[in-house]
């Protein structure tokens, strides 16, 4: 026997029957496992940005704990931030808050988005959300959240600036899980330097937004609410194909134009992200969604951006820069 037959026997008869058994037969198929991980707390500093992100509730089709845990693990590695997660916003204060530069709402507050009863904070605790933006802090207001407090509320509307109103008719999603997103505006610090598109995949595109009057908005980012895109053999089942029939189509406002997803606003002296991307963890994975929010938050956190741009999502043709 060669020496590399007597190694192979030696380490067979050390490891027992089962692990010669497992050379002649395969392996049981195991499903593979998906998880979240929990990122590490990182060491205090005093020079990294407090940022709060205020969740515990969202509708069924949205991971929005995932969805915590990347933009808190995004956030964090890129060196800018220290992050805190609370899934119980009930009971807060103006000393809850004391401690942050900014927010990000990640809440609905309905596991349907058609259930009547939304579980909202309470007034004081709003009232509390509402000063601490108002009095210089940040804000932003993240993809589902855009939906709470519909039909109507007014100080929040104010507040973000655009918001989904479902009820009566008026907003929607357009079926489309892949879209390129257009920077529309290349000169504001967020997106200095961005390509003027980037993809955002397994997302939802919020299109005919309610647009709040007293508010005035600068969108930078938006995507076109193809028609083309509503057809059957290209959406999917994500809406029946009798919802959308040509003659439908064509009397939905705003068909065919490009419509806002991430836009600035100003709520006092605070200021405002909202962010209309970012379906779940999975669309966190791209280069120009994680720059537009990490960026983003930077910017409404501090006023300022030093956070680089992501690869992909930088420009790379001499024209674009």
């Amino acid at each position: 026997m060669s020496k590399a037959g007597v190694l192979a026997a030696l380490v067979l008869a050390a490891s027992g029957p089962l692990a010669a058994q497992s050379l002649t037969e395969p392996t049981p198929y195991v499903p593979p496992v998906s998880f979240q991980p929990v990122p590490v707390p990182v060491a205090p500093d005093p020079h990294r940005l407090q940022v709060l992100i205020i969740s515990g509730r969202n509708s069924f089709e949205h991971d929005w704990r995932g969805t915590n845990n990347a933009i808190r693990r995004m956030l964090e590695d890129s060196g800018r931030f220290e992050v805190h997660v609370t899934e119980e916003f009930r009971g807060a204060s103006a000393r809850t808050l004391a401690p942050y530069d900014a927010v990000i709402i990640n809440y609905l507050g309905r596991w349907n988005y058609g259930d009547a009863v939304e579980q909202r904070w309470g007034a004081a605790e709003e009232q509390a959300l509402f000063d601490f933006v108002r009095a210089g802090h940040g804000v932003v207001v993240y993809h589902a959240s855009l939906i709470m407090g519909a039909p109507s509320w007014p100080e929040f509307e104010r507040m973000a600036g655009g918001t989904m109103r479902m009820t009566p008719p008026q907003s929607r999603r357009n079926p489309a899980d892949a879209f390129l997103v257009h920077i529309v505006d290349r000169d504001h610090p967020i997106t200095r330097g961005m390509r003027e598109y980037v993809w955002t995949l397994m997302d939802d595109m919020y299109t005919n937004m309610h647009w709040d009057p007293a508010t005035p908005v600068h969108v930078l980012a938006a995507a076109r609410d193809s028609a083309a895109a509503y057809d059957a053999h290209v959406a999917g089942p994500k809406y029946p194909a009798s919802a959308y029939g040509p003659d439908k189509l064509k009397a939905l406002p705003g068909i065919d134009q490009e419509h806002p997803q991430v836009w600035t606003a100003q709520y006092g002296k605070g200021r405002v992200l909202g962010f209309a991307l970012g379906h779940g963890p999975d669309t966190l994975q791209y280069d120009g969604v994680q720059s537009l929010l990490v960026r983003g938050t930077e910017w409404v956190a501090s006023g300022q951006v030093t956070v680089p741009l992501k690869d992909k999502a930088k420009a790379y043709l001499e024209e674009s820069k």
